[in-house]
């Protein structure tokens, strides 16, 4: 580099004369850009010149989450995945490259594997970008590695602030508030007959020789099946139903349509969510949802219950027509006391990832 620059100046001392001016002119600029480069500043021409205008979605007074120039990424090649823990996953689908962001920190980059990505939902190796396994993975008990789930043999137990819930055959939906002190299942209490056992009696039955011993088989099943009905608690403990320390609470399973219990809806809440409508844990409908809100990726409503808002594709909009568009994870988050409802996006300007928040 140093004979770079002693050559530079050797040229410029030939070319004083007022007739080169331009030429000398030129020079300067190739000499300036390689100081910077000894100097470890950047050179003029890798300043961000995206002369792209800044989303409506943008607000006054962004924060923050990510420059992408600093981890020189592209926002075109990103691959973004988010947990629970409000903390954003970055990678260039061209690389073996991972970055962790959380409010306004970045660390990085690690390798496929490490135990920093342990946080982040990827399956199956799905986000490593040289996965070849496409093969049927076994069966795995969703319930494995909850801190408030226990199994013994084949009944499942729930423990919650210092109460024991249970036993279950099984717990079909589970959810607890960002506060950590509400939680809501939903479990049936009692299984005639486990699927293991389920398969064996078809087994039997598929391979009894006579049609007089299959229904035999099938008899006989019928009557074991009734007993441990029996046993168990009888036909209503064979029937989903709503467990939760919160008080007042009563299941319907018709008026909640088969909701899916969700902790995201409203700040510190736990909530069903159907197609068509949101009920609470009481049973009472907060909202019956407009046709264009049904099926949404993301739900949200606000403190007051007086208003709602759904995500789908990059488009957020409310219950009160106002939509904002080029955008991406929406989300309830709690600060100085007050309920927001956040969202990101990139900004051409400053080739960054920016968040925004607006009381809801």
């Amino acid at each position: 580099m140093k004979k770079n620059l002693l050559f530079l100046i050797t040229i410029c001392i030939f070319l004083g004369s007022p007739v080169n001016a331009q030429v000398n002119r030129l020079l300067n600029k190739a000499t300036k850009s390689v100081e910077d480069k000894i100097d470890g500043k950047p050179a003029e021409s890798s300043k961000n010149t995206n002369k792209e205008p800044e989303p409506k979605c943008a607000c006054e007074k962004p924060e923050l989450v990510v420059d992408l120039g600093k981890l020189k990424l592209m926002y075109s090649e990103l691959s973004i995945l988010l947990n629970d823990e409000g903390a954003i996953l970055l990678s260039s689908r061209y690389s073996k490259d991972y970055y962790i962001s959380k409010d306004g920190v970045t660390q990085g980059s690690f390798k496929y594997g490490d135990p920093h990505l342990a946080g982040f939902d990827v399956p199956d190796n799905s986000m490593a970008p040289d996965n070849r396994g496409s093969e049927e993975k076994p069966a795995v008990d969703p319930w494995a590695n909850n801190q408030y789930i226990s199994k013994t043999g084949e009944k499942y137990l729930i423990k919650f602030a210092g109460k024991s819930y249970g036993p279950y055959a099984t717990i079909q939906q589970f959810k607890v508030n960002k506060s950590k002190d509400k939680f809501a299942a939903i479990v049936i209490q009692t299984i005639p007959v486990s699927e293991a056992d389920g398969k064996k009696m078809q087994k039997e039955i598929d391979n009894a020789k006579t049609d007089q011993e299959k229904q035999e088989l099938a008899m006989k099943y019928n009557q074991q099946m009734m007993k441990n009905m029996m046993e168990g608690g009888g036909p209503s403990s064979t029937l989903p139903k709503l467990v939760t320390n919160v008080e007042g609470t009563t299941y319907d399973l018709i008026k909640s349509q088969g909701g899916i219990l969700n902790s995201d809806i409203k700040y510190d809440d736990i909530l069903f969510k159907s197609s068509t409508k949101v009920v609470d844990l009481s049973n009472n409908v907060l909202f019956d949802l407009k046709q264009d809100a049904q099926g949404s990726a993301s739900f949200f409503i606000n403190t007051a219950n007086s208003k709602y808002a759904w995500y789908n594709s990059g488009t957020l909009s409310f219950s009160d027509n106002q939509v904002m568009s080029d955008l991406f994870n929406p989300h309830l988050v709690k600060t100085n006391g007050v309920v927001n409802l956040a969202y990101m996006y990139y900004s051409p300007k400053s080739n960054a990832i920016m968040q925004c928040k607006m009381p809801f």
